[in-house]
């Protein structure tokens, strides 16, 4: 079983190599290849196939520090560090590549660095590199879309130079760009209909131009997406009534495909007005995220979540429970916080090892989540701790503390029943363990008056050791703060 607690010293180390990984890849410093495994793998940024051979990866990086001899600048917007196991580091970065060039290629667009350390010996070695560059117009061959990019540069400030008053009068050439672009175009009416969709979107979605024409907006959404769309056209006409004029409204919102799929697309949105500045329409622009999208949600999961139980995380513990004091100002009504800390856990993974210590912590988690509302949280701490907060509980105390006691012995009665965890593998005969193991409990009721979430925390986790020492598998409750 990994512990879900990061090493501090062993993060420190990380972060030391990963920020000496990005000031020689800045630097264009061939030293940085001394940083690689012998058993690499690695996806370059403009390249579909994964390399696996250390020469190549080494000849490709060469390669990409002669497109681009000169310095670049890094400009880091996020980093996490996370254990797969201890020695398997993955790191995880998004920054802007500012190229020494006059042209700003990829300065607007995030990057994505992945690379997974291992400790191999004594050192730790990058055994897997992924760098994502969000450009279309990489070519075979290249590790940045320079060549492309700069001949595309030079094509379109040519144009506009010369026709800038044609392009405003001529609907034409407005449709010779708009449909030669990856990005949707669109326009819509004051009544949200579609009046324009460039040919893209038969791309994007699967639809052709004159399936759409005519649809109103929120046609292209599924329920999740026609929420999102309607929240953003309230605000903007509660701006309205405020007399403000938005400009250019950006959300993200998944969209429906003709297949049936779900894709998500950044939306920028802006109104177009008449002379005298009533709204006549809109008209914006549609780009497909829904890999970022995706790539969003693993990072929020394993920021916030522990990966064996996929229980909330201390960290968004915390942030609930923040959220749960703020309503308690609000409603006068007390929460609760339970420190759950099994007993009888270590001989189990002493005599059977952490595999079989996990399908416990796993049935645990479930059994947990069965005694609590969908108002409520469970989260595990680590090792065989867990913490449950209840919320929106009665405005007296002494009944709050009865509601809180009858959920702790519901709790404390589903954890004392008998564990059988199936212990075969693939390739193995079914075999199953039998375990008992019960659960001292340790409870804080609480209310808004200035406690905060670490005192509340160590509250129930005093009254959790009173439990223990009153013999196990029972429950305590800590005085009012």
């Amino acid at each position: 079983m990994t512990s879900s607690i990061p090493n501090p010293e062993r993060h420190g180390k990380i972060r030391a190599l990963f920020d000496e990984y990005i000031e020689l890849y800045a630097s264009r410093d061939d030293r940085l290849t001394t940083l690689f495994s012998e058993n690499f793998s690695g996806y370059t940024g403009g390249g579909k196939v994964l390399i696996t051979d250390r020469d190549e990866w080494i000849r490709i990086t060469r390669q990409d520090f002669s497109e681009v001899p000169g310095r670049l600048r890094i400009e880091m917007r996020d980093i996490s560090i996370q254990d797969l196991s201890q020695q398997v580091v993955v790191v995880t970065a998004f920054f802007n590549i500012h190229l020494p060039i006059p042209e700003h290629v990829l300065a607007h667009e995030v990057a994505r660095l992945v690379l997974i350390f291992r400790l191999e010996g004594e050192a730790w070695k990058i055994v897997h590199s992924g760098i994502s560059i969000p450009y279309h117009l990489v070519q075979d061959g290249e590790v940045y879309p320079l060549n492309n990019l700069q001949e595309r540069n030079r094509e379109l400030e040519a144009l506009v130079k010369e026709r800038t008053q044609e392009l405003n009068e001529r609907e034409s050439f407005y449709r010779l760009l708009t449909e030669d672009t990856v990005d949707v175009i669109w326009r819509a009416d004051s009544d949200l209909r579609i009046t324009y969709i460039s040919p893209s979107d038969e791309h994007f979605r699967g639809f052709k131009a004159d399936e759409v024409i005519g649809q109103h907006v929120l046609e292209l959404f599924n329920e999740e997406g026609v929420a999102i769309v309607t929240e953003a056209w309230h605000r903007r006409q509660e701006a309205e009534r405020e007399g403000k004029h938005l400009g250019f409204v950006r959300f993200d919102v998944p969209h429906l495909c003709k297949d049936g799929s779900v894709i998500w697309g950044e939306v920028f949105s802006k109104a177009v007005r008449d002379e005298q500045g009533k709204i006549i329409g809109f008209h914006g622009i549609t780009r497909e995220i829904t890999k970022r999208k995706q790539l969003q949600d693993q990072i929020q999961l394993l920021a916030f979540y522990d990966t064996l139980t996929q229980l909330p995380n201390r960290r968004l513990l915390i942030d609930r429970l923040n959220q749960t004091l703020i309503a308690s100002k609000r409603t006068g009504r007390h929460g609760a916080l339970m420190f759950v800390d099994l007993d009888d856990f270590k001989p189990l993974n002493d005599q059977y090892g952490h595999f079989v210590g996990d399908l416990l912590l796993i049935e645990a988690a479930n059994r947990l989540k069965s005694c609590v509302r969908e108002m409520d949280s469970v989260a595990r701490f680590g090792g065989d701790e867990f913490v449950v907060m209840l919320s929106e509980l009665d405005t007296d105390y002494e009944k709050s503390i009865a509601q809180a006691q009858i959920i702790a012995e519901k709790i404390r009665h589903i954890l004392s029943g008998t564990y059988e965890l199936n212990i075969a593998r693939e390739g193995m005969a079914e075999n199953t363990v039998e375990h008992h193991c019960s659960a001292s409990i340790g409870v804080q009721v609480f209310k808004n008056h200035g406690a905060s979430p670490d005192d509340i925390l160590k509250s129930a986790d005093i009254a959790m050791y009173q439990a223990k020492a009153a013999g196990r598998n029972t429950v305590r409750f800590h005085a009012p703060l």
